[in-house]
C-alpha cells in the first residue's frame, strides 16, 4: 500500500508522514512511485501512532519555546539590573562620597577608547578639513565618554557601584611609514583615551541620612 494514499486518506502530510514511517518499526519499502507499506498493516493504528507522533512532537516544541523564553526573560531581567547599575553608578575625582560610606576597595581599573583621525589635505588651516578644532573636540568627548563607560562596566564586574580617584590620560600618535619610492607615507593621527579610577562599593550613611 502506497503512503502517499494513506496519507491523502486520512488527512496527512505526505512527506512527514513518509519520514516518521522510516525512523518507525513498522516495515516499508521505496519503489519507482514513492514508499509504501505491506498491506497486512493496520492503516488506522499506524495512522493512530503517527498522530500521537505529531501531538508528542508539538508538547516537546512547546516547552522547547517555553525553556527559551523563561531564559531570555532572565537574560533580559539581568540586563535591566545591570543597566540601572551602571546608570546609578558614582564616579568621582575625589576618594569620597558626601553621605556615603566606603564599605570595600577593590582593584585599581581602567577604560580605553581610541579614535582615529585623516589628515587634512591641505594643512591644518585649510583645504577638506576646515573645523580641524571642532571635528578633534568632539571625537575626544565621544571617546572620553566610552572609556568612562568601560570604566563603569570594570567596576560592574568586580561587583562594585562606585569609582573614586578618577583621571584621564590622554595619548596622541603621529604615525608615519616609509615608502617603496623612498617617500614617507603619513598615517591618520591617533588620539586614545584612559579613565583611571579605584572601585569601590559604597552604602548610604544613616548616620548622615538621620542628621
Amino acid at each position: 500500500m502506497k503512503t502517499k494514499d494513506i496519507a491523502k486518506n486520512n488527512g496527512l502530510e505526505p512527506t512527514a508522514f513518509d519520514r516518521w514511517l522510516k525512523q518507525s518499526r513498522h516495515p516499508s519499502k521505496s519503489g519507482l512511485t514513492g514508499l509504501s507499506v505491506d498491506d497486512s498493516l493496520n492503516t488506522d493504528e499506524l495512522v493512530r501512532e503517527f498522530n500521537q507522533h505529531l501531538a508528542e512532537e508539538r508538547e516537546r516544541n512547546a516547552q522547547e519555546q517555553g525553556r527559551l523564553a523563561q531564559e531570555q526573560e532572565i537574560v533580559n531581567q539581568a540586563a535591566a539590573v545591570k543597566q540601572q547599575a551602571l546608570a546609578s553608578m558614582l564616579i568621582t575625582s575625589g576618594f569620597n562620597f558626601e553621605g556615603y560610606k566606603i564599605t570595600k576597595y577593590s582593584d585599581y581599573i581602567s577604560g580605553d577608547s581610541a579614535v582615529s583621525m585623516d589628515r587634512p589635505s591641505h594643512g591644518w588651516l585649510g583645504g577638506v578639513n576646515k573645523d580641524v578644532g571642532g571635528d578633534l573636540l568632539a571625537s575626544l568627548t565621544r571617546i572620553r565618554r566610552d572609556a568612562l563607560a568601560e570604566l563603569k562596566e570594570e567596576a560592574y564586574s568586580l561587583g562594585c557601584n562606585a569609582v573614586i580617584g578618577l583621571d584621564f590620560d590622554y595619548l596622541t600618535m603621529d604615525p608615519e611609514t616609509a615608502t617603496s619610492g623612498g617617500g614617507t607615507l603619513y598615517l591618520p593621527f591617533l588620539f586614545a583615551v584612559t579613565a583611571n579610577g579605584n572601585a569601590v562599593v559604597i552604602e548610604s550613611d544613616e548616620r548622615t541620612a538621620l542628621g
